[in-house]
């Protein structure tokens, strides 16, 4: 039985063969039900997990087409919203085997670490809740890179054109960003990526006049001004953060900190040292300035006027790293709740993370056995949209908590849920979305005590779904309804 939402979700799929598409919305819906159980487990037979190797197999099988009729409903979902934000970010799919290497892999950090990278651009409403993908992309590194020295290295990266480096994907990431804006006239699309996306080229492309896009970025190095009168009198800033730091505080703000641990030993920078979980007051400050066009050996790039944004905080706890976020922006900052709109779309960017999250652990796409690049990178598409789909589950309980359950689990798995975990009769109505999120996170370890405030995470959801496919397996074949 294939699940409601995988039916719409892919529907007008299109791989050049019927069976192929009713195959993709069968495997859909098994490893979406158990998405943490191997895929011999999640499709419960010899026959099934043959046929869905082959699926893998297939060279009409690939990422574009399976991802094409989700693409479609996340054009269409983002439609509906007045504002989306675009969040680009890359991930590392560590595949290292023991014994066997997968075909077409390649190196990671180094040698030893084998796999891919995937750099993905997703959307969001700006208060978390997933839409769905627009772009990515899947490549390996090549096991040259590796006998090359970083100085070299260094030296290659400054001569070669943006075009030619890993770096381009946040510029086409933005490129693909007003595409998707164009076909969404009536919904203002930002833009939001990670201080790996600090690349002049990506400030320095037009945005046109239809439905432009708009960007957040975080900055990773400080950069120069256009001088002016005053710059050559020495009365002014040079460099960005020496203007930013000198507006004045427009308002203060408590974030919640998320702690975190240094991955190396070795790392030093600041960004990147262990915290510990804690609420932060920090100061927000805000300028307009123009960027000064980096040297290019190919390329003359033109002067940019930009906004800057500076979240600080200027009394952190002893010994702990102050938190410092340098967001650039084509985004107005005339007034205060402009400012507090350019902050709450960058910290949305956390959602991928989570997304990320989801995949490696509720998906373990990293623990896949297939053998070559093609079949992984096919698998990845169908795990992509089995993450979203926990994550979406995850976020619209929270966001649109009163209305019917039923707008998002039929009624033989939310029945089951509630008689498993309430042991009570049956509500004359649907409970609400929130309600039943809840529950089902119950299943999956959260602990649902009275008042309490916090919602359940992905890792809770995504265990309570796999129980609550089997719940509803048992109803429909034993329940009040079952067939004599």
């Amino acid at each position: 039985m294939i699940a409601t939402w995988v039916q719409e979700e892919i529907s007008g799929v299109d791989l050049e063969d019927e069976r192929l598409n009713k195959r993709l919305g069968k495997l859909l819906s098994d490893l979406g039900d158990r998405p943490t159980l191997s895929i011999p487990a999640a499709c419960g037979g010899r026959a099934e997990m043959t046929a869905a190797y082959r699926f893998f197999d297939n060279d009409n099988v690939s990422y574009e087409k399976i991802m094409a009729p989700h693409r479609e409903r996340t054009l269409q979902r983002a439609q509906a919203e007045s504002v989306v934000v675009l969040v680009a970010d890359t991930t590392e799919l560590d595949l290292t085997r023991p014994k066997k290497r997968v075909k077409g892999d390649g190196p990671l950090a180094t040698a030893a670490r084998r796999g891919f990278h995937a750099h993905a651009m997703e959307a969001f409403t700006p208060d978390g809740t997933p839409l769905g993908e627009v772009w990515s992309r899947v490549w390996a590194r090549d096991d040259k890179s590796l006998a090359v020295s970083q100085k070299a290295k260094r030296k290659k990266r400054k001569a070669a054109p943006i075009e030619e480096k890993e770096s381009f994907r946040w510029v086409e990431g933005l490129q693909h960003s007003r595409e998707f804006a164009k076909k969404c006239p009536s919904t203002k699309c930002v833009y939001v990526a990670d201080s790996e996306a600090d690349i002049y080229e990506l400030y320095a492309e037009k945005c046109g006049d239809t439905n432009p896009i708009q960007w957040v970025i975080r900055l990773c190095q400080d950069r120069a001004l256009v001088p002016t009168t005053e710059a050559i009198e020495e009365t002014s800033a040079r460099l960005i953060q020496e203007k930013v730091k000198a507006a004045k505080v427009l308002f203060t703000k408590e974030i919640s900190v998320r702690g975190r641990e240094a991955k190396v030993a070795c790392e030093d920078r600041d960004r990147r040292q262990p915290r510990s979980d804690r609420k932060a007051q920090v100061e927000v400050r805000a300028a307009t300035m123009t960027l000064s066009p980096p040297w290019r050996k190919d390329r003359k790039l033109p002067e940019v006027t930009v906004n800057v944004v500076l979240v600080s905080e200027p009394n952190p706890p002893a010994g702990e790293v102050p938190v410092e976020w340098l967001l650039i922006t084509t985004l107005p900052i005339n007034t205060e709740e402009d400012v507090r709109a350019v902050i709450q779309y960058y910290t949305t960017r956390w959602m991928i993370e989570i997304l990320f999250r989801t995949l490696k652990s509720g998906c373990r796409i990293e623990q896949r056995r297939l053998e070559t690049k093609e079949r992984m990178v096919a698998c990845l598409a169908v795990y992509m949209i089995v993450a979203w789909r926990t994550l979406y589950v995850t976020r619209l309980g929270r966001s649109f908590p009163d209305i019917d359950c039923e707008a998002i689990f039929e009624p033989s798995e939310w029945k089951s849920v509630w008689t498993a975990v309430k042991g009570k009769p049956l509500p004359e109505k649907p409970p609400r979305l929130e309600d039943m999120v809840r529950l089902i996170a119950q299943l999956g370890g959260y602990v649902n005590t009275p008042g309490r405030k916090d919602p359940p995470g992905p890792q809770t959801v995504w265990i309570g779904l796999q129980r609550m496919r089997d719940l509803a397996w048992a109803w429909d074949v034993f329940g009040p309804g079952a067939p004599k």
